[in-house]
């Protein structure tokens, strides 16, 4: 009798462990998107760290967890999206979603009409054809901070702005894409990215978006 008490005891036992639920975790509340619209400056790296001394982004965001959303070369000039959103960071920087960023770019000499639409409809560089772009001449926006130091301009040799809107992010793709014109950057300064700008931001100085409004 004691026998089949005991044994009836320790089936019990194995049937509560199997119906016992491993103890689950609270979820972490997950943290709400931020973004930060920086204008970069020129002679900037876009990252934190840097082992050579040089200027980087550390020196200017105080803002911490966020990372940039694609790159913009030291000598570039303008916006760099940063953010703690690991979603929107790859839809912006994958070359399959496309976003759409748009540059102002002091080219050195004039470019004809046939020179824009070979941007227009694609140009062959070394790493492949580029896709249609849209190039527009314009004038030097009004709201540009002089850049330090400034650009090397030859006298006897105008220099002229263009607007290069593509969707494409290959390494120095915008200046490859002027100089296989035949009309080198002088200086790039990026505007837009997908439907963020530059707009209300000087230069060094950056914005964070929360939430909603981001």
């Amino acid at each position: 009798m004691h026998q089949r008490n005991s044994k009836t005891a320790g089936q019990a036992r194995s049937s509560n462990a199997r119906r016992r639920k491993p103890l689950r975790r609270p979820d972490r509340p997950r943290e709400a998107r931020r973004i930060v619209l920086f204008n970069k400056p020129f002679d900037v790296l876009s990252q934190f760290t840097d082992g050579g001394n040089r200027a980087t982004l550390a020196d200017y965001i105080q803002e911490p967890g966020v990372y940039a959303a694609g790159r913009l070369d030291r000598d570039s000039e303008g916006l760099l999206l940063l953010t703690n959103d690991g979603a929107l960071q790859a839809k912006l920087t994958q070359p399959g979603k496309k976003t759409s960023k748009t540059y102002y770019v002091q080219v050195e000499g004039e470019p004809d009409e046939a020179a824009l639409q070979a941007l227009r409809d694609g140009v062959t560089l070394n790493d492949g054809p580029t896709l249609p772009a849209k190039v527009e001449r314009i004038d030097e926006p009004h709201w540009l901070w002089p850049r330090n130091p400034p650009i090397r301009e030859r006298k006897a040799i105008p220099t002229s702005w263009l607007s290069i809107s593509i969707i494409e992010g290959r390494n120095r793709q915008v200046r490859r894409m002027t100089a296989h014109i035949g009309y080198p950057t002088l200086r790039l300064i990026r505007y837009r990215i997908g439907s963020w700008t530059l707009d209300g931001l000087a230069n060094g100085e950056y914005r964070v978006l929360h939430g909603n409004e981001s």
